[in-house]
């Protein structure tokens, strides 16, 4: 008897279909966010960098440069991936022809086509976003809540652009894409009026969502703060929550690096499974702020991933990802956070749900919590390196030596 048949063998005797298990997962997409491989800098400005809310940190080299660099690495670690894939896309990925550039209020579909046909050909699924960040248009902290009209009125073209392309993703592929606002509007210090920039987001976001789109499927995105907004922020998540139950079709995107620390996503989840029929995830890891480190293995994001299991919403939880470290070889930060994210929802998948609620139901919190304990020292790294052996990747920390070998071949000979 194999490991794996003896590994399947256990959990079956706690009531878990494990080939059903490994279906589910192999099936299930997670959105890999285009913006690890370069430090979230983009295409479309030509000193381009992270800021206007956004901050990464460090230097290590090999970073992408170009559309093509890009590509070339997203398929390296994709390829050292199991599962399902999607690419999560900024809209300052733009790809201009020689000789062209747009700002971004001008944000058009042809800027894009390049990476719908590299998601055709390798079976990618897109997810977009506006980027309304890391520009001159961000004047005072402020973007589609500006009082300036001029700044309100760049951004507010600029997302509707991007649902446009959006759209037309959709149409291409054949899919529903995902395009999700985020705004990084707010306050260094104690504001004199909280409710006049609320009100003019809620106005902009009306304007944005006015044209139906039925490839597009639209989500907000709140947050708790940010560096130098640390005493107010416009887009908060009262008022992003409040905004998408108001409006059919906008949904709110829960990333959960976006707040407070002792507020965990895992309890949002069945909240929000409650009302809406689809829920959209960033999946980062938080480290004292939104610090957006590379995903790893741990408490929360199995918890996650068991609350999308145990409330059914693996056909309405949209699972994205976005962690961005350039202090370490940002191939590798892709293959970890993302296989991460693959190993805790196998790891959700084989809980004995049905059996511990049907404990809590009959109030035998004993026996539940047994259970519950009991399942954690499954055999599950032998499930995992049979799920990982049908996907036709490494199960262990061998892969690293491919990522090694990529960068003595190809990110060292970079100048960047």
């Amino acid at each position: 008897m194999s490991r794996y048949e003896e590994a399947k063998l256990n959990y079956e005797k706690m009531g878990v279909d494990v080939e059903g298990a490994l279906t589910l997962c192999a099936a299930t997409p997670i959105s890999i966010h285009c913006w690890q491989g370069d430090d979230v800098r983009g295409f479309d400005q030509k000193d381009g960098r992270a800021g206007d809310g956004i901050q990464t940190t460090g230097d290590y080299p090999g970073r992408a440069g170009s559309f093509e660099e890009l590509k070339a690495d997203f398929l390296k670690a994709a390829s050292l991936i199991p599962g399902k894939k999607r690419i999560n896309l900024h809209a300052s990925y733009a790809v201009f022809p020689e000789g062209e550039w747009a700002d971004r209020d001008k944000t058009a579909y042809r800027y894009f086509i390049p990476w719908v046909e590299f998601a055709r050909e390798h079976g990618f699924g897109i997810d977009f976003n506006p980027t309304c960040f890391s520009h001159p248009m961000v004047k005072n902290g402020l973007t589609l809540s500006s009082p300036d009209e001029a700044v309100r009125r760049f951004w507010i073209d600029h997302c509707i652009a991007c649902r446009q392309v959006a759209q037309r993703m959709g149409e291409a592929l054949g899919d529903k894409v995902l395009n999700n606002i985020w705004v990084p509007d707010g306050m260094k210090d104690v504001p004199a009026d909280r409710m006049g920039p609320r009100l003019r987001l809620k106005a902009a976001l009306d304007e944005i969502f006015a044209e139906n789109c039925p490839n597009v499927i639209d989500s907000v995105e709140s947050k708790v703060f940010g560096i130098g907004l640390e005493s107010y922020t416009v887009g908060s998540g009262e008022f992003f929550m409040a905004y998408a139950s108001q409006h059919p079709g906008v949904y709110h995107l829960l990333d959960n690096g976006h707040y407070h620390p002792t507020e965990l996503v895992s309890d949002k989840i069945p909240t929000l499974l409650c009302y809406f029929d689809v829920l959209p995830l960033h999946v980062t890891r938080p480290v004292r702020w939104d610090s957006d480190h590379v995903v790893l293995f741990d408490d929360e994001l199995r918890e996650m991933m068991t609350e999308i299991v145990r409330c059914g919403g693996l056909q309405k939880v949209l699972i994205g990802l976005d962690f961005f470290d350039a202090s370490i070889n940002r191939v590798a930060a892709w293959v970890v956070g993302t296989r991460n994210a693959q190993k805790a929802l196998l790891w959700a998948l084989l809980q004995p749900h049905e059996a511990l609620k049907a404990l809590q139901d009959s109030a035998d919190f004993t026996e539940k919590m047994v259970r519950m304990e009991e399942a954690k020292t499954l055999p599950f790294g032998d499930i995992w390196r049979e799920y990982c052996r049908r996907e036709g990747v490494s199960a262990d920390e061998s892969w690293f030596e491919d990522v090694k070998a990529y960068e003595r071949e190809v990110l060292s000979r970079r100048g960047t």
